[in-house]
């Protein structure tokens, strides 16, 4: 591989979904709050990270917070699963067309970047059908700052693929201001995609080296990751 596209999930390749609900439902199940919800934004951020603003938030100890985690997260998995079967991911505009033309290109790898927790992440995909597409990535379970996500998927790629792989050889693809900082920071190309909660302006505001309405324009998009 020459080249790697590290995919956001949420708002990036797929929408809508029972997430939000399920992490709410899994947060009362745990902690019996999900805390000021309607204060902190999860845009962007890694699941951890929003689950630890949130306790922090009303008073919630440190000790506790991580005693309690894995518990977290078993119940929230277990949610999703469950409520996907019901509400499952809305796949958004030209991401099938893209990842079934990238799949017949030899020299660009597909992997993913987000903040989702791994099981997370592996149910959503499934839910949308795309799972098939990406063999690695980096998640919010790996780190809870996603600017470190950017240099674990990196390094895992290289790994899997390439030693040689650089920065500048991968571009990372998402739909916050979040999403393109984190490439920034591991000095990779970003796409950001106006497909979630930002808009063009604010995007290309945050520092994004293309940014697009959505995934339609296959072929643009393909040569600019293979760039």
């Amino acid at each position: 591989m020459r080249r790697v596209a590290f995919f956001d999930i949420d708002g990036t390749l797929m929408t809508g979904g029972p997430a939000k609900n399920a992490f709410c439902g899994a947060m009362i199940d745990t902690f019996g709050t999900v805390g000021n919800v309607e204060e902190v934004s999860f845009g962007g951020k890694t699941d951890p990270q929003i689950a630890r603003e949130l306790l922090l938030g009303i008073g919630y100890k440190i000790n506790l917070i991580e005693e309690r985690f894995p518990s977290l997260w078993h119940s929230y998995t277990e949610r999703l699963a469950d409520e996907l079967t019901q509400c499952p991911m809305q796949v958004l505009p030209g991401v099938h067309d893209l990842l079934n033309v990238l799949k017949r290109v030899d020299d660009i790898g597909v992997g993913l970047l987000t903040g989702n927790i791994a099981r997370g992440a592996e149910l959503k995909l499934d839910s949308a059908g795309l799972r098939e597409h990406f063999t690695l990535g980096s998640y919010g379970s790996d780190h809870e700052e996603r600017d470190h996500l950017s240099r674990i998927a990196l390094q895992r790629a290289r790994d899997m693929w390439n030693p040689s792989l650089r920065p500048e050889h991968t571009v990372v693809i998402g739909d916050t201001p979040r999403d393109v900082l984190c490439g920034l920071a591991v000095g990779a190309r970003t796409l950001a995609v106006a497909t979630g909660s930002f808009t063009r302006s604010q995007l290309a505001e945050s520092g994004a080296n293309q940014v697009v309405i959505d995934l339609t324009e296959t072929d643009k998009i393909v040569s600019y990751l293979a760039a």
